[in-house]
């Protein structure tokens, strides 16, 4: 684990395992809380997050926060009428990256299980703390991953220097009746996206912007 996550914090001490957040919130990498879980964090984090590892065109990366938004875009295009609650859990979808970073498919796949697993209780975590069942339907997450592959198909062909054709291959046809055009916001306006975005779902959801709506269902 990368330097500032973990390490000894002084002689004799056992291994630090939190990170400290800018809200103030010390979240424990290990067995993370709902309650050290903040949207502001999230949106910060998931702004200064590179897509593709930062090898895309433009003056900023295309960042984690950005290709969020475009995903929940895409999921409701691929069913109308979606649930605001299933809209947030494809915005939050790639949520936990705002601790352990967007790691390409390669790597997670040679990291194997032990990211999986660390990976699932950071989104367990964040699903709790914004009222969203700690494991999303498979349905929906169906739902999710397929929109999440068409946005990296478009990614693809149009940041990240992919033909066409490959892009085909790796992510599939793109949905029928589905068109972007994708052009990287700054971290700073991906942020104010993000967050505006989050919080009008929450209003919909009829819950308030600070409350710890836990939900177990």
């Amino acid at each position: 684990m990368r330097k500032g996550l973990r390490g000894t914090s002084g002689k004799g001490e056992p291994p630090r395992a939190w990170q400290r957040m800018l809200s103030g919130r010390r979240l424990d990498l290990l067995d993370p809380s709902p309650l050290d879980v903040e949207i502001e964090d999230i949106a910060h984090g998931l702004a200064r997050v590179a897509r593709w590892n930062g090898q895309t065109v433009g003056e900023h990366a295309f960042s984690v926060a950005q290709h969020s938004l475009v995903v929940e875009e895409i999921a409701a295009h691929l069913r109308p009428g979606l649930e605001p609650r299933w809209r947030l859990a494809a915005l939050l979808h790639d949520a936990p990256e705002y601790v352990i970073g967007d790691m390409i498919s390669p790597f997670k796949a040679a990291l194997g299980f032990d990211y999986k697993r660390f990976e699932a209780r950071l989104e367990t975590a964040i699903h709790l703390r914004f009222g969203l069942p700690a494991q999303t339907p498979s349905e929906i997450r169906d739902l999710i991953k397929t929109a999440d592959r068409a946005c990296a198909g478009l990614e693809a062909v149009q940041l990240a220097g992919f033909a066409p054709a490959e892009a085909l291959r790796l992510f599939g046809p793109a949905p029928s009746g589905l068109s972007a055009s994708l052009a990287p916001l700054s971290p700073s306006a991906a942020q104010a996206r993000y967050l505006t975005r989050f919080h009008l779902l929450l209003e919909s959801l009829g819950l308030e912007p600070g409350a710890h709506a836990l939900n177990t269902e």
